[in-house]
């Protein structure tokens, strides 16, 4: 199998796809933009050759990079990045190369645009906000006649929380529309609900191999845009309402051969037309693995490699679970630099150390939507998982 994988050094984690994919048996071709000798050790140890391009962004220069590779290797099997960032340019170099295994470019506007979203959460019996494509002042005024303040604008075809808003009045409004982007905004109904995910490996069949999913205690749009410590936990079992939803939203997106992390509310509070307290409501889909280190956490919590799963469902369309796994809650903690703490990092290790899976400080493109310094820590009971946040982010 030749297995094109496109930005292996990023994020940092995703050489572990890499090496779980020649321990199977792939001749496993990265293409990225960044020099070959500041690769770590272990991506260089994965992979069969590396091609590096001047950007990522000149589409010429990665076509010539993937002509390169099938010229010397032969057909190519799969492209991927498993990278939100690259999924439209990931699915054209598959469209000019025929690579089936994944989607082609004609498939992506239902899975990038926030706005055609909505239809297949329909068609799978999942309600979702109401939604406005922003154009003018007085349409936009008419949809705040309709569902009032707050709303939420974001770019409709945009990545996590950048550049999303909460206008809570007229003056956040106008304040919107005298500078609007240059890019389509969608106007979303505010929803005030936990966020929850529903994170699933699905085989060629579109048949579901293994389900799980964290919540979110805080909103990420808050965290980014107030610059607020940042919470949130893979669950020891994924509710049963959620996975309904979650699998019933696979099968209206037609998801295969993928990893996918589907965002729902749980409503705080009945809102009409989406249901009562505790409904399940859509937020977006994600056609590649949850963000930045999630994929450890999935690890840590299950006693698995998700890695390891996904490399063995992408080269024999089946995975083993371990047996006899220890399941618990992992909990990723998200400091700020600029924020002052009550507890320092050396009472945190005191404290919590033997409990502690991983520790880092993460670089300024995660630090925004997760924290500069981010925890993983283990937990078997939620009282323990929420005294630790209070203990991490108590402030002075």
């Amino acid at each position: 199998m030749n297995f094109i994988f496109t930005s292996p050094h990023f994020p940092t984690n995703y050489w572990k796809f890499c090496r779980q994919l020649k321990n199977n048996g792939a001749n496993v071709l990265g293409i990225g933009d960044a020099d070959y000798d500041s690769l770590p050790w272990e991506l260089k140890d994965s992979l069969t050759e590396y091609y590096k391009v001047n950007s990522m962004e000149n589409y010429d220069e990665m076509y010539k990079a993937v002509a390169f590779f099938a010229f010397k290797y032969g057909k190519i099997d799969w492209i991927e990045s498993n990278n939100e960032y690259w999924l439209e340019q990931d699915a054209k170099l598959r469209s000019d190369f025929n690579v089936s295994t994944g989607p082609h470019i004609e498939d992506m506007d239902v899975v990038k645009f926030k706005s055609k979203m909505k239809a297949n959460y329909h068609k799978a019996g999942v309600p979702c906000a109401k939604y406005h494509l922003v154009s003018t002042y007085e349409e936009g005024k008419k949809f705040i006649e309709e569902v009032g303040y707050p709303v939420i604008v974001k770019p409709d075809n945009g990545v996590g929380a950048s550049n999303t808003f909460k206008i809570k009045n007229d003056d956040d409004f106008n304040a919107f529309y005298a500078d609007l982007p240059p890019v389509q905004y969608i106007m979303e109904e505010f929803v005030n609900g936990e966020v929850c995910s529903y994170d699933a490996l699905v085989n060629s069949k579109g048949e579901i191999m293994f389900e799980t999913g964290n919540i979110t205690t805080i909103s990420i749009v808050d965290a980014v845009n107030e610059k607020g410590d940042v919470y949130f936990y893979i669950y020891d079992h994924c509710a049963e309402d959620l996975a309904d939803a979650g699998r019933r939203t696979v099968k209206a997106f037609g998801v295969k051969s993928r990893l996918v992390h589907f965002e729902f509310f749980r409503l705080k509070e009945a809102k009409e037309g989406l249901g009562d307290v505790g409904a399940i409501v859509g937020l977006e889909v994600n056609m590649r693995p949850c963000g930045g280190f999630t994929p450890d956490m999935i690890n840590f919590a299950n006693s698995l490699d998700i890695y390891k799963l996904w490399a063995d469902m992408v080269c024999f369309d089946g995975i083993n679970l371990p047996e006899n796994r220890d399941i618990s809650n992992c909990l990723s903690v998200g400091r700020r630099k600029e924020n002052s703490y009550l507890h320092s990092h050396e009472e945190i290790m005191e404290r919590y150390g033997h409990k502690l899976w991983m520790y880092e400080e993460l670089p300024a493109v995660l630090a925004s939507g997760m924290g500069d310094y981010m925890y993983l820590t283990k937990h078997y009971t939620l009282d323990e998982l929420f005294e630790c946040i209070e203990y991490m982010g108590a402030k002075k």
